[in-house]
């Protein structure tokens, strides 16, 4: 195993992600998201799952996430954080890029699900200005660590030093604790009808 000091210290002084890691980040939230109860929800099973759930992060970090500039990973690809900015786009892109996506999405979720999800998701937004924490991930094998938690802090800090709110939706229920532990407040459950729990949750601004 790698030496967890050295892992530990990486999630906690993250940098920046550049479209040069969209590759390797998407096979670090492939693995991370294969067993989470929405993408359950909203991909297709089959032998092709693995890979439609990278092709998914690895375009939606090139295409909206990265280019955004929060995204922010461990020096050793072990763990990343992805954030909006409060005033940036949600959507992966313009109407062009959204119709290039359309036979990936209805080959790989069946569009009537991953519609409702998104929908219930923009409905919910918050009106008042926030970060908005879109994915975090940390390595499997070395799930336990903490690195998750240290690298959401390291983020954390600067947003706090921005005096702003932040937001997550969290989807899996083993999740509700890693994020009540840093300050988020569970709202409400925001999944459409006959989805898995999706639960809203703020995290009001610090004082500067």
């Amino acid at each position: 195993m790698e030496d967890k000091m050295a892992l530990l210290a990486g999630a906690e002084n993250p940098r920046r992600a550049t479209l040069d890691d969209a590759a390797c980040l998407s096979k670090l939230f492939a693995s991370a998201f294969e067993e989470d109860p929405l993408f359950d929800y909203m991909v297709r099973p089959g032998a092709g799952r693995a890979a439609a759930l990278e092709i998914f992060f690895r375009e939606i970090l090139r295409a909206r996430d990265i280019p955004q500039g929060e995204v922010w990973m461990s020096p050793d690809g072990h763990a990343c954080v992805c954030w909006l900015k409060p005033d940036a786009r949600r959507s992966p892109g313009g109407l062009i890029q959204k119709l290039g996506w359309l036979p990936f999405f209805i080959r790989v979720y069946g569009l009537a699900r991953f519609t409702r999800a998104m929908q219930a998701m923009e409905k919910s937004h918050p009106r008042e200005p926030c970060f908005y924490l879109t994915f975090i991930a940390s390595s499997p094998e070395f799930h336990g660590l903490g690195l998750g938690s240290r690298i959401l802090k390291a983020t954390l800090r600067q947003i706090d030093a921005a005096g702003m709110a932040a937001y997550v939706e969290s989807s899996n229920p083993k999740n509700a604790t890693f994020y009540e532990r840093v300050g988020f407040v569970a709202q409400k459950n925001i999944a459409p009808a006959n989805a898995p729990p999706l639960i809203a949750m703020l995290r009001n601004a610090r004082a500067k």
